[in-house]
């Protein structure tokens, strides 16, 4: 129980602090801004509860392909090393203003794309865009799948899905799971309600460097815990 409920924690903090202010947090905010919010929320959230349960998947699998105590020795390696990295983001200057433009450039170079799209379609017949339209997108809202598609492929190699993935290995896999998918549930809605003026406001070097310690922590527990051993 004690394992169940110290790897919810580190999840939970692990994700909030990764997270907020991320590019996939942008993301949100903004297309909660052009697009319904419950579309946006549920597209994102499906995507990032995905993304969790798969990430803890490989890293309660790494043990039964390599030795635990490797297992072990990496996600300390990868903790320490994702420390180091927030901390380097923290202090560098300007990173939120750049990743808030980078993120609202993409954006707005697929809204253009796709209202010009919807332009020429209205001018095909209704029968033949229906036959043309694509399999998914017969069940599951354009929206949502937007929404799906780039928090997923946003989050894919991210420093959080592999942090999640180390510490599913080196933790109770399920506490991981709810830690992270609480965590997620609690970005997202902040960045969906809250929109581009909230996310725009949040101190970007303040996580960073909140986040960079979090790590280095788990990391120097990681250790000690080898040393013990």
């Amino acid at each position: 129980m004690s394992s169940l409920v110290q790897s919810f924690s580190k999840s939970l903090a692990m994700t909030v602090l990764s997270e907020i202010g991320d590019k996939t947090f942008f993301a949100a905010a903004i297309l909660a801004m052009r697009h319904p919010r419950r579309l946006v929320l549920s597209g994102c959230l499906a995507s990032l509860v995905v993304m969790t349960i798969l990430s803890a998947f490989v890293g309660w699998a790494a043990p039964n392909l390599i030795s635990r105590k490797w297992t072990h020795h990496i996600t300390t390696v990868l903790f320490l090393a994702f420390g180091l990295w927030s901390l380097w983001d923290g202090f560098m200057e300007n990173g939120e203003d750049e990743e808030l433009a980078e993120v609202e450039a993409k954006l707005d170079a697929d809204w253009k794309a796709n209202t010009r799209t919807v332009k020429e379609g209205n001018k095909a017949d209704d029968e033949l865009k229906k036959e043309r339209r694509p399999f998914l997108t017969q069940f599951f809202s354009p929206i949502f799948l937007k929404a799906f598609s780039i928090t997923f492929f946003g989050e894919w190699g991210d420093k959080s899905q592999l942090a999640t993935i180390g510490l599913a290995a080196d933790g109770n896999p399920f506490g991981v799971v709810i830690g992270g998918i609480v965590g997620q549930a609690l970005c997202t809605t902040v960045a969906v309600l809250g929109g581009k003026s909230l996310a725009s406001q949040i101190s970007e070097k303040f996580v960073a460097l909140s986040g960079g310690v979090l790590f280095i922590v788990f990391g120097i527990q990681s250790f000690l815990s080898t040393v013990e051993a």
